[in-house]
Order: structure tokens, then C-alpha cells, then sequence
């Protein structure tokens, strides 16, 4: 998969040296305030900094394709008046619908941005930004316009359209539902990139409790190594140890709230890490439902709507829970 790699240093309005390589769709995570959008506006040349790609080239000349947070869209133009604007020459108009149609907007070329959905704008946007024939593409947090109910439906189009385009593009965002739809995954801490790797690595194993709570693990507790496993709380769960796990020494354990396993009382109880404690809360959240587990230790559960519609789980109700070994990710403390 062709690459592009990144080492920039920047000073001004925060300081950051990073040093990646951006792979096929490259989804950067990071909490707010860590440098992503300044990242961003560095490699686009809006920012002093020094590195490279790009590294001395005025904005004007550097061939990204650049769509901020707000999408930066005209209101007053019509969405090919909106493609058509970093383009030139008598031909600029059937140039812009020919982009709009790579992206399946020609049928909305004559529409102002207020009347298109946050899907729709972001697809303007991102034929305006080919328009320049980029080399890379630059995306500002593209899930943040987007509805809750069809964010992943619209974010899942606007990856594949521009993975179909074949150029390396940079997205940034503090969601991880984006990682999983990326080829390569870097996520960004205080000042530093802390891992990167393809998701499906990045997402099962990472490296930190830093890392782990960007990437939406919601259980997060210290342990302490003991034989075959760890001691949480005065509790023994089996887990696979990693290498350089030592018996005694402290650790972090993780594990989602989607993979905290609510037992059926219908069947044999699992062998292993099995706690009893109480349901306090329960409430829908989406297609789902998300609850606290008060017992031995305290966890958050989420189960999909198909399964509470099987258990009927209430607040207030005493119920067992496993947290199945693999499952259970080890990190250094």
C-alpha cells in the first residue's frame, strides 16, 4: 500500500513532533486540544512548521486537498459553483459536474448547501477538494456535522469514496468509529503519537491506558500479575499474560462494555470469571442498552437490543456477569 510519511515539528499555537506514515485511508485519533486540526493545518500550509511532505512550500502550491470541520462551503453558490471555484478556464462548469458525479451528487449540482443533508455538503466538499488535484487529502473531524442516527451509514459512503479515489488521505477525528473503517490507525497523545498499526491490531491490543480509553474501552481498573492471571479488587480473573507480565508487578486491565457478558440463568454458569452484583442502572441508548454492574467490581454493560429483548434485564435486579478471558486486555501499569 503506498504511503506518504510524516515528521513535522511544530511550535506555535502548541507544540508537536510527530513522525507517522499515512497508509491507504489513515484515521489519526486523539482527544480534543492534542494537536490534530493544528497537524492538519501545518501539512496544508496554513500553520508555521517545519518537515515533511511539503516542508517549505507556501500553501498555494502544496497538492492537498483540504476539507476543515465546517466544510467551508459557499452559501450563496450552488454546490458546482462550489467545486468549480479553485478551478479555471471555459470549461470550469462541466469540470465541477464531472466531479460531482465521481462523488453521486449531479443530481443536486443546482442545490445551496442549505438545502443538502451533512452527508451531501460532505461530498461537495470533497469534490471541491479533487478539484485541485491533490496528492493527499486532509479531513477535519468528518463525523462531527453528521447525524447520530446515520453517522456511520454517511461516514461508511464518504471512506469508501475516498478510498475509490486511490489517494492517500489523512483523517483526524476523536471518534472511534472511524478507526475501524481506516487502513491504518495512528493515535496522537500529548505532544507525541503514542501507537499505530492496522486497526484491527491497534483496536484489540493497545499498547497504553491512554490509548485504551481513546479507543472506547470503558472498563479500565488497576491489577496486580498473579499466577495464571490478575487480582482486581480482591477478585482473581484468569487472563492470558503477555510476556512481560511479572508475578507481584501492577498492570491496567480493559475491557468494553459490549464484551461484558450478562449470564443467561437458563444455562450452566461459565467456569471462569463469573461476578454477582446489581444491575443499578439500565437505560436504552441507541440500538442498544448501556448499564452499570455494581458488584466485586464495577463495570459498565452494553447489550445489544436482541439480547435485553431475550433477558428482560431491569434496573435493580441481581444478576451474574463473565468477563471472558479473551476478551481481557493487559496493559502495563
Amino acid at each position: 500500500m503506498a504511503g506518504v510519511e510524516v515528521h513535522y515539528r511544530i511550535r506555535w499555537p502548541l507544540p508537536l513532533e510527530v513522525r507517522f506514515r499515512i497508509r491507504g485511508f489513515t484515521a489519526l485519533l486523539g482527544e480534543s486540544g492534542v494537536g490534530k486540526t493544528t497537524l492538519l493545518k501545518a501539512l496544508a500550509g496554513l500553520i508555521p512548521a517545519e518537515g515533511t511532505p511539503f516542508g517549505g512550500l507556501p500553501a498555494e502550491k502544496r497538492p492537498v486537498g483540504y476539507l476543515p470541520q465546517d466544510l467551508a462551503l459557499f452559501p450563496h453558490m450552488t454546490a458546482w459553483e462550489n467545486v468549480a471555484f479553485p478551478l479555471r478556464g471555459k470549461d470550469r462548469r462541466e469540470r465541477a459536474l464531472a466531479l460531482l458525479a465521481r462523488v453521486g451528487l449531479l443530481d443536486h449540482a443546482h442545490k445551496r448547501p442549505k438545502a443538502l443533508s451533512g452527508g451531501q455538503k460532505q461530498r461537495v466538499a470533497l469534490a471541491r477538494a479533487l478539484a485541485r488535484g491533490p496528492a493527499l487529502l486532509l479531513l477535519d473531524e468528518p463525523t462531527s456535522a453528521l447525524d447520530p442516527v446515520t453517522k456511520g451509514r454517511v461516514l461508511g459512503e464518504l471512506v469508501e469514496l475516498v478510498k475509490r479515489e486511490g489517494l492517500p488521505a489523512l483523517a483526524v477525528s476523536h471518534d472511534p468509529l472511524l478507526a475501524g473503517m481506516a487502513d491504518w490507525l495512528v493515535v496522537l497523545g500529548r505532544g507525541r503519537v503514542l501507537q499505530e498499526g492496522p486497526p484491527e491490531e491497534v483496536l484489540s491490543a493497545p499498547a497504553s491506558v491512554e490509548v485504551a480509553r481513546l479507543l472506547g474501552y470503558e472498563n479500565l481498573f488497576p491489577v496486580r500479575v498473579v499466577p495464571g492471571g490478575v487480582e482486581a479488587g480482591g477478585v482473581f480473573l484468569k487472563v492470558p499474560l503477555p510476556p512481560w507480565a511479572r508475578e507481584g508487578k501492577g498492570a491496567w486491565l480493559g475491557v468494553r462494555a459490549a464484551e461484558v457478558i450478562v449470564v443467561r440463568e437458563d444455562r450452566p454458569p461459565p467456569e471462569e470469571n463469573v461476578l454477582e452484583g446489581l444491575l443499578e442502572r439500565f437505560y436504552p441508548e441507541g440500538l442498544a442498552y448501556r448499564g452499570v454492574f455494581r458488584g466485586p467490581l464495577t463495570l459498565e454493560v452494553l447489550l445489544p437490543r436482541h439480547v435485553q429483548e431475550r433477558l428482560r434485564l431491569e434496573a435493580g435486579r441481581t444478576i451474574r456477569v463473565t468477563l471472558k478471558p479473551r476478551y481481557l486486555h493487559l496493559m502495563p501499569g
